[in-house]
């Protein structure tokens, strides 16, 4: 059995938690796996997907729907679990990505697939909210650098895993299993919460705000929407990005306008009086926007120009995602002994940038081991970066707002991740396809006239000079994509200058008082843990 109880932070003695602590952690982190694994699994599964059910034309909706449902219901998950308790609502949204999970793999038609992906990214707009919202909860934020490590080890499993597991699993059992595999892994982690965790109960008196949340949802479809559609399905300047561009813009308008009107809002705006919190979300943007570009591009380039495999394409990202672990866990062990954390996000700025100009550098002679250690040094500059941003915004704001904070700082993310590949993938299939009708003449110019990136079956039909021209247009597609990765960079530079140095809540009465005050109320914040008897 366990039991529960409030205790002030600094009576607990520093690095000692708990045994039953230890157990919903690993849960949590099956929790974290679930979410990241998904889209990489089922992206590896499509063309079997496609091939069974049809409907290539609404291919893109299988992501779409997914991506649209988490993005618009994840600040709704944080507040709900500051208003009603994060276990359960965290459970609950385990319970709906599950049940998204199972509908997806029982699906006949692409219609149907659609639309369950759907109910699935509702839940997975909980998973990674409640993560990061319990943690905070559990764990004070000078002892919680520490286990940046296993979340950016789980980060890293997921992207390298993610495209083997789905072949394997696609080759061996079917597409189905894609989606099924997600439920014994998401039971045994809702058990683990169930039984170990026990947090506060929270009855709230407000009630849910509406009209913000409906606001808010229609702001980031658009938003999302214009980001995935823009460039492909449509010119950037035609009616329809137009109207969506309007759109979002009006709704995000009209949602801040009424958050400073409604009693219990959605995300309540003092959040970002305090500077630090508005800074790490602008980093978490960019950290969004350039990681997910980053491992959009490179396995492409790798395959297309310097002739890797397309069946190791996640080992392929092996030093840049080994480089983010190892400085991860130095980061988040320095932080628990020093209770310092500034250094991270400017060294990791500097180092990001630097990587992605290196990067940028790349071409047709490019060696692998080379295209490596540049990989290495973006890597190293995310891995001051991940985990930081998320403990730097928690400790910004008070433990009744941990949940809106963690939404908050993870909807950024997910929003810069959103452009990152819209508007990179934009330059990068322009530049290509200039390139292509430059060296490789009408017959290149056809060849990339869908689509810019080619597979290796369709690459090696090409006659060899075309071939030899696909290989210096993707080498100046991969230049242009992340020369602009490396100035959006400087922008997570210049906000990690401002970043003020807070004592961390959990280092001490002195720095517990620092830190309650900067995070609004001016005392020291209380963490639940929970203790076995």
């Amino acid at each position: 059995m366990a039991d529960t109880k409030a205790v002030d932070t600094e009576t607990e003695p520093p690095g000692k938690q708990p045994k039953s602590v230890r157990v919903v952690l690993l849960a949590l982190m099956i929790t974290m796996m679930l979410a990241m694994l998904d889209n990489m699994i089922v992206g590896t599964a499509m063309p079997t997907i496609v091939g069974e059910l049809g409907g290539l034309e609404h291919l893109a909706w299988v992501v779409t729907a997914y991506t649209l449902a988490t993005a618009a219901s994840t600040p709704l998950w944080g507040k709900l679990g500051d208003m009603y308790g994060r276990k359960g609502m965290f459970m609950a949204s385990i319970v709906l990505f599950l049940i998204g999970s199972a509908l997806s793999g029982m699906a006949q038609d692409m219609g149907q697939l659609i639309a369950f992906r759907a109910v699935q990214g509702l839940g997975a707009g909980g998973l990674m909210v409640g993560v990061m919202a319990i943690i905070g909860d559990l764990i004070p934020p000078r002892e919680r650098g520490k286990y940046q490590g296993m979340m950016a080890g789980v980060m890293a499993l997921a992207m390298i895993a993610g495209p083997l597991v789905g072949g394997t699993i696609t080759d061996h059992w079917g597409w189905r299993w894609a989606f099924y595999i997600n439920l014994p892994l998401g039971v045994v982690a809702l058990a683990a919460i169930s039984v170990v965790l026990h947090l506060p109960r929270k009855r709230a008196q407000a009630r849910i705000d509406y009209l913000g949340a409906g606001l808010l949802t229609v702001g980031i479809t658009a938003i999302v929407l214009v980001t995935t559609w823009g460039g492909t399905e449509y010119a950037w300047t035609s009616a329809r990005i137009m109207e969506l561009t309007g759109i979002g813009v009006a709704a995000l308008v009209g949602f801040v306008f009424w958050q400073t009107k409604a009693a219990e809002p959605v995300v309540p705006l003092h959040i970002f009086r305090s500077r630090n919190f508005t800074l790490m979300s602008v980093i978490g943007f960019i950290v969004g926007f350039v990681m997910f570009g980053a491992t959009l591009f490179l396995p492409l380039y790798q395959q297309s120009v310097q002739g890797a495999s397309a069946t190791n394409s996640g080992l392929l990202l092996l030093p840049m995602l080994g480089a983010m672990l190892v400085t991860s866990m130095v980061a988040g062990r320095v932080t628990t002994n020093t209770g310092r954390y500034k250094v991270f996000p400017v060294v990791g700025s500097v180092l990001m940038v630097v990587g992605l100009y290196l990067l940028s550098t790349m071409d047709t002679g490019t060696s692998r081991f080379m295209s490596g250690v540049f990989m290495a040094v973006v890597g190293f500059g995310m891995g001051c970066l991940m985990q930081i941003t998320m403990l730097v915004a928690q400790n910004s704001v008070e433990m009744k707002d941990m949940g809106v904070a963690s939404s908050s700082t993870t909807l950024f993310r997910t929003l810069g991740s959103s452009f990152g590949v819209a508007i990179m993938g934009a330059l990068f299939n322009s530049r290509v396809q200039d390139v292509m009708s430059e060296q490789g003449g009408a017959l290149g110019a056809r060849v990339t006239e869908k689509s810019a990136q080619l597979d290796a079956a369709s690459l090696a039909k090409l006659p060899e000079a075309v071939r030899e021209a696909y290989q210096h247009a993707v080498s100046a597609g991969t230049h242009s994509a992340f020369l602009l990765g490396a100035v959006v960079a400087v922008v997570a530079l210049v906000a990690a200058v401002f970043v003020k140095e807070v004592p961390l809540r959990g280092a001490g009465p002195e720095s517990d008082a620092e830190g309650g005050a900067a995070a609004g109320d001016g005392t020291a914040a209380k963490a639940v843990v929970v203790e076995a008897v």
